[in-house]
């Protein structure tokens, strides 16, 4: 007779996300990538019908999104998109800027020559979205790129540290990913050049400079958005 297959010999069961995190995650995405821009009114019943949901989900996300910073909640008037200011981009991107400096140094230390290979197609990829003008693809190949040089740093911690600031950084650097581009992706190529010759000093003070000028200039931009009252 044969044996009745246990529960651990079929291993785990997948499940799929719970609708009110799956509506979660699609509103903070629109976030991230600009379909939903800063300052602008969100209707439940505008966003129930673009992800083809209830209103009680989006109601739900939205409480979450504001508790998490990416929603504003405004008496009597509803839920707008939250405008970052320049206080909370100083104070998210100087942090950033401390973990990537880590990796590009520990990249300098641990690459090898495949992993540099690996870095100058992602450095290719996002110079192709560069000439294209396409910001979303820019953005989603600068976190390409800084997420591999992480991986190369051969350091866990940092690399269950930085996706926690990854998406907000993404979302920041949206609406400069294009004006910051060229000397971004400039700079790029320099990290990875110290990282090919195994220099981690030059490979962290490249990086400190990279995410300074990053971050300087999104302030600058916020900065002037705020002062045209924008």
């Amino acid at each position: 007779m044969p044996e009745t297959p246990t529960v651990a010999a079929r291993g785990p069961i997948i499940r799929p996300a719970p609708l009110r995190q799956a509506v979660y995650d699609a509103l903070t995405e629109l976030i991230i990538n600009g379909s939903l821009t800063p300052g602008q009114h969100l209707v439940e019943a505008e966003l129930a019908a673009r992800l083809g949901v209830s209103r009680q989900p989006i109601r739900e996300a939205l409480q979450r999104l504001h508790t998490a910073g990416w929603v504003d909640l405004r008496p009597a008037q509803g839920a707008f998109v939250h405008s970052p200011t320049t206080e909370e981009c100083a104070q998210l991107l100087s942090v950033r800027a401390v973990l990537e400096t880590h990796s590009a140094r520990g990249a300098a230390q641990h690459a090898t020559p495949p992993d540099v290979a690996r870095l100058w197609e992602l450095q290719e990829t996002g110079l192709t979205a560069l000439a294209a003008g396409d910001a979303r693809a820019i953005v989603e190949a600068n976190a390409a790129l800084h997420a591999h040089i992480t991986h190369l740093s051969r350091n866990a911690v940092l690399a269950e540290l930085i996706p926690q600031v990854d998406r907000r950084v993404r979302w920041y650097y949206m609406p400069i990913a294009k004006p910051r581009g060229k000397d971004a992706w400039s700079e790029h190529a320099r990290i990875i050049e110290a990282i090919a010759e195994g220099d981690p000093d030059h490979a962290e003070e490249l990086m400190r400079r990279h995410t300074s000028n990053t971050t300087d200039f999104y302030c600058r931009q916020i900065a002037s958005v705020a002062g045209r009252g924008v």
